[in-house]
């Protein structure tokens, strides 16, 4: 008979990532419609992201078009990455007159659940060519702390 532990909190952590997930996925959506004849992006600049793993790491991908690496902030913590920042218009678009208008600008962040094995200590990131690459090492889970007890009599 296998016997298995039973952690509410750690099933609770597991829950509000797929949460958090979601949720990012939703507002990465992005809505179109029409202002003054001129078709425009609604909402805010939502990076696309790609993650990927190994059995060494977990890599996340993202395409930040016309961003510099000190336009965004990376954090990590207890599992949850966030990118946040900020893509700006050139100062010559906002001095013209657009027909159509689809690139879109402003502020974003981006939250992703990652696996809980990883070495947050040790993440890489690098930009080259507009996309953010992010390297995050994994680590041997924890096994669990068995202690033998004595029976008293």
């Amino acid at each position: 008979m296998t016997v298995y532990r039973w952690e509410p909190r750690r099933d609770f952590e597991a829950a509000s990532r797929k949460l958090r997930r979601f949720y990012s996925d939703v507002e990465g959506a992005i809505a179109c419609g029409l202002q003054n004849g001129i078709h425009v992006e609604l909402g805010t600049f939502s990076p696309r992201v790609d993650i990927s793993e190994t059995k060494e790491h977990v890599f996340v991908r993202a395409e930040l078009p016309g961003m510099k690496a000190e336009d965004v902030k990376i954090t990590l913590s207890e599992g949850l990455l966030t990118l946040r920042g900020k893509k700006e218009r050139s100062e010559a678009s906002k001095q013209e007159a657009f027909v159509r208008l689809e690139r879109s600008h402003g502020e974003f962040v981006r939250q992703f659940a990652l696996p809980e094995n990883l070495n947050e200590d040790a993440v890489d990131a690098t930009f080259t060519d507009g996309v953010l690459e992010i390297k995050i090492p994994k680590q041997a889970p924890e096994k669990p702390k068995e202690r033998e007890i004595s029976i008293k009599g």
